[in-house]
């Protein structure tokens, strides 16, 4: 016996093979589209890699510095604090890299001050790096000493005075690659006694890449555990370079316009592994002589 679709039910069946045939077109978009929660753990992924393989080449450095200022007719007025700031190691003797504005921050403090009245240019900062400790990982605290200054790049070398008895885990400068705008970064810090020196990774995005007067990256403007002086890697685990902070003098004391809220004359860029390692190259042997920093 041959069945026949009742007028009435047409539509009905009809209806029901859109629905189904939408069905499966959606289904088969959500085979075919990439899982956002698969994407985000893909990336978390290669973080707790990079962090695993390079967290150790990031050191503690404990500075006492010394300060004096004064400005217009005022008299000078002295102070003394103790910090700690993140040091990157490059090389197994313990050769580490900082921003210099860490641990002198005179010119920064300078620049900022542009601008900011007719007094401005008596204005004078002096500083001294009276004590500077390396924390190792174990606890041990390494006396050191400044080896290179680089005022243009804000980065500072140092070395322990005495050689250790065991090789740092070090960055290879040599294994670096470049990034583009938007590209994710990971950053690695350790952080302060609060929170029991532990080490930490925290991701940062490239908002803008400066090519003159020399390649530098501007990451973007976000609350992290990101530090001056924390290295910088691509997804791929390749050095990207250092955190350090960029100043010139201004009009406006580094404050953020009504509608702007990037300030003047200051901001935080990542200095190329590439210009980090011609630096290292002028870095005098142990014992030798040290230059004059730039």
């Amino acid at each position: 016996m041959i069945r026949t679709t009742n007028a009435l039910q047409a539509p009905y069946f009809a209806h029901a093979a859109t629905a189904m045939r939408m069905w499966i077109i959606g289904l088969t978009w959500c085979l075919l589209l990439p899982n956002p929660s698969a994407h985000a753990d893909d990336f978390a992924e290669k973080g707790r890699a990079i962090f695993n393989k390079y967290q150790h080449s990031v050191v503690t450095v404990e500075i006492v510095l010394k300060s004096k200022f004064s400005m217009g007719g005022a008299g000078a007025q002295q102070s003394e604090s103790r910090q700690d700031v993140t040091g990157t190691v490059v090389d197994p003797s313990g050769l580490t890299v900082l921003s210099l504005s860490a641990t002198d921050p005179s010119q920064m403090m300078q620049n900022l001050m542009a601008g900011m009245s007719d007094d401005d240019s008596k204005f004078k900062v002096e500083t001294e790096l009276s004590d500077l400790k390396m924390l190792l990982e174990d606890g041990t605290e390494t006396p050191a000493e400044v080896v290179l200054r680089d005022k243009d790049l804000d980065l500072a070398f140092i070395r322990p005075k005495t050689k250790l008895n065991a090789p740092l885990a070090a960055l290879d400068l040599n294994n670096s690659a470049k990034a583009e705008l938007l590209d994710p970064v990971i950053a690695l810090n350790r952080l302060g006694t609060v929170a029991g020196r532990a080490y930490a990774a925290s991701q940062e995005r490239i908002s803008a890449i400066v090519e003159r007067p020399r390649r530098f990256y501007v990451p973007a403007t976000s609350t992290t555990t990101t530090t001056l002086g924390a290295p910088a890697f691509t997804m791929d685990g390749k050095v990207l370079g250092l955190f350090v902070i960029r100043t010139q003098k201004g009009r406006s004391a580094g404050a953020m316009s009504m509608f702007n809220a990037q300030r003047e004359n200051v901001t935080g860029i990542i200095v190329p592994a590439e210009d980090i390692l011609k630096a290292v190259k002028q870095v005098p042997p142990p014992g030798g002589e040290k230059p004059t920093g730039k």
